[in-house]
């Protein structure tokens, strides 16, 4: 993946909250397309291997959601963090992180991940097909930045983070602001 390239489209199947459900769990399926979520805004997608896991929930997507009005500053409309994982994983791992800033999508069956060349075995783990850890500025759905871990392989024996951190993220957008307005 680079900057130039369009997301590709894809249908995701989401659980959202629907009161008039009723009963302990009033969630109904409806499905978002890359348009739903890309569509006409300036986004920051990352990307991890697995919902719960300890980099993901220590560091990727809390700095993310802390630094929400820092992205907003800086011209980002949404966050995204997506994961090959359901979405009722998804979901409760959002209720667990107390997200208010960042939307969460589940690429439960890895298509997008796949499509866009990031889906690799993490079998060594036990987690099966799951997504490299990146993350992308998308300007209405075209990749403008793009920041991938190096070692992209399958059955990776580490987890390399720094690349796609919030931080990185942040101060990428903050130079290029600064490299226009000079």
């Amino acid at each position: 993946m680079k900057a130039g390239v369009k997301l590709p489209d894809v249908t995701f199947r989401t659980r959202v909250r629907d009161e008039s459900v009723g009963g302990p769990n009033p969630f109904r399926w409806e499905d978002k397309t890359t348009a739903d979520y890309f569509a006409g805004k300036r986004v920051v997608l990352f990307s991890l291997p697995g919902a719960f896991t300890p980099t993901c929930s220590t560091y990727q997507l809390p700095g993310f959601e802390k630094g929400f009005a820092d992205f907003q500053a800086e011209g980002i409309d949404a966050i995204y963090c997506m994961s090959v994982n359901d979405s009722f994983v998804m979901n409760k791992w959002a209720e667990s992180q107390n997200l208010k800033n960042v939307g969460v999508i589940p690429d439960g069956s890895g298509e997008f991940t796949r499509r866009i060349g990031m889906l690799v075995a993490k079998d060594n783990l036990g987690f099966g097909n799951r997504s490299w850890r990146y993350a992308a500025i998308v300007d209405n759905g075209v990749v403008e930045a793009w920041f991938e871990e190096p070692g992209l392989c399958d059955n990776h024996g580490e987890d390399p983070y720094g690349v796609s951190s919030p931080e990185t993220v942040l101060e990428h957008l903050k130079t290029a602001k600064a490299e226009v307005a000079a």
